[in-house]
């Protein structure tokens, strides 16, 4: 029993290459994901699911080395789990910096019209563009005024036309006003 505790918690290297692997593919993971454009981050296809998955797997020795311990596992996801913490507290604190690194939103759609040069500068095709409004309310493009490509990697659709609960609730109103109106006139008799 002695022995199998010291092989699941006896770390297998030193504490500090265990923090310090993390903290270098952490770094390594976000330059990399940078590069490879916003469609990584949330508009995934099958294709970029199976990339991160491997990523994640791809990684996993540069992050444990040779030390397959439980120690070791919790030393490594505490140090990305701190890592990450501080990295976005800094940023959060520095826009200009944030911006630099999470790229800025790119306008897909304007007035109405699909801009087929930045579907393809952000590799997003049509039928995937279109999944995405569908996914956010809209039946067509036709329905969307604007669409963003948000640094996070999301699209946000805004309606041409406002929607049909804002449509209601402009009749309610003035439905509303014409039996104040009445309401006044009945009073104003008496």
């Amino acid at each position: 029993m002695t022995a199998i505790l010291h092989d699941m918690f006896s770390l297998g290297v030193p504490v500090a290459e265990k923090v310090l692997r993390p903290i270098l593919v952490y770094f390594v993971l976000i330059i990399g994901l940078r590069l490879a454009g916003k469609r990584e981050l949330a508009q995934l296809n099958p294709f970029d699911l199976v990339v991160l998955l491997t990523l994640s797997n791809t990684v996993q020795n540069a992050i444990i080395g040779d030390d397959n311990t439980v120690t070791g596992g919790v030393i490594g996801a505490a140090t990305l789990l701190a890592l990450n913490y501080v990295v976005v507290r800094y940023l959060y604190e520095h826009q200009t910096l944030e911006r630099l690194i999470e790229g800025d939103a790119n306008v897909l759609m304007a007035d109405g019209k699909v801009l087929s040069d930045r579907l393809q500068e952000e590799l997003i095709t049509l039928a995937e563009f279109e999944a995405a409004a569908h996914k956010q309310g809209f039946a067509s493009l036709d329905d969307v005024d604007q669409a963003i490509l948000e640094p996070g990697g999301t699209i946000c659709f805004m309606g041409k036309q406002p929607s049909h609960e804002a449509q209601r609730h402009s009749e309610l109103l003035v439905r509303l006003d014409a039996i104040e109106a009445r309401l006044a006139a009945l009073s104003a008799r008496e």
